[in-house]
């Protein structure tokens, strides 16, 4: 596949290997206890021994500290970081520096403000994320709303992104062709239930992008 296509809050064998069997380039387990799809550093780790050399593990904190970052680095070996808070660019920076890891930092976008926010980060981060923006009193991602990708169709960016939030193996071609995406992100879009991933839908959403990419 030309593209990327990250399958996120993944938490049994089952899902992991339907997404490595279907294409998926990488996946997400996310570590943040308010989510319904938060994992265990240990349960994460052995996933991540399912995997093959060429499927990326990203482990997904919200403004996490160096400890709670360090713990679950030693049972959960992944290779790069999601930094999905309100961390700064400094933040980012130091994430990098201190654990020798890639980071991609997920940026909610709404207007053009936030995309214009997004760009701060491009001299920090390995790659960049751009999400639907949060609800104030929601999660800070997984909540299955959309943006308008209209909003980022003509930019330029200097460092790679995935295009992320409310994507589904419905809306996922349309997405990509509008924002000119080559990299996407899913989590609640393959969901049967909060935290329940489908096999059917992981199977859709990854057959959907690929011919979209293919293209």
């Amino acid at each position: 596949m030309s593209g990327f296509v990250k399958i996120c809050g993944l938490s049994t064998a089952e899902t992991v290997d339907a997404s490595v069997a279907r294409g998926a380039s990488h996946v997400g387990f996310v570590f943040y206890p308010r989510s319904p799809r938060n994992i265990a550093p240990a349960a994460a780790g052995n996933l991540i021994a399912r995997l093959p050399d060429h499927v990326v593990p990203v482990a997904l904190t919200v403004d996490a500290d160096d400890a709670t970052i360090a713990a679950i680095l030693a049972e959960a070996p992944v290779k790069m970081l999601q930094a999905h808070g309100s961390e700064s660019p400094e933040r980012v920076a130091d994430l990098r520096r201190r654990f020798g890891l890639p980071v991609m930092k997920a940026i909610g976008i709404a207007d053009p403000a936030d995309v214009a926010r997004a760009h701060d980060y491009e001299a920090v981060a390995d790659l960049l994320l751009l999400d639907a923006k949060a609800p104030k009193k929601g999660l800070p991602g997984g909540n299955g709303l959309a943006f308008d990708w209209g909003l980022i169709a003509n930019e330029g960016w200097s460092r790679p992104w995935f295009l992320a939030g409310g994507l589904t193996p419905d809306t996922v071609a349309e997405a990509i062709r509008i924002a000119g995406a080559r990299a996407v992100d899913v989590s609640s879009g393959v969901e049967s239930a909060p935290g329940v991933k489908d096999i059917g839908l992981i199977a859709a959403f990854l057959a959907a992008a690929r011919s979209q990419f293919e293209e």
